[in-house]
């Protein structure tokens, strides 16, 4: 029986590898088709489609797990906004929207 779990657990890189390229096949596709015919880019690569996949993952992370422990995944501003005040949350939304009220180029 040990010998027959050791063996399933030498085909978790198999799968994990077969995952990731599927994914990297699904960002080049969906690349080559949609981006090049809308924003007039040029097609990507098999490897500059996982450099990007990598990249993305490294920009905005959500990498499973996260190194994060069990229960402290998420984003870092999301514990610090469950611990203002509810006067604290209205005057940053305040701020926020004074800020941001105006479109692009209009002062």
């Amino acid at each position: 029986m040990h010998n027959r779990s050791r063996k399933r657990f030498l085909w978790i890189p198999v799968f994990a590898a077969m995952a990731c390229s599927l994914l990297v096949a699904l960002i080049m596709y969906l690349w080559n088709t949609v981006l090049v015919a809308v924003v007039a880019v040029r097609p990507v690569t098999f490897w500059q489609a996982a450099g990007l996949f990598l990249l993305s993952r490294l920009l905005v992370g959500g990498w499973p797990g996260g190194g994060r422990g069990r229960h402290g995944g998420g984003p870092a501003w999301r514990g610090k906004w469950q611990q203002m005040s509810d006067e604290d949350k209205r005057r940053f939304k305040e701020q926020f929207r004074a800020k941001f009220r105006h479109g692009p180029g209009e002062g």
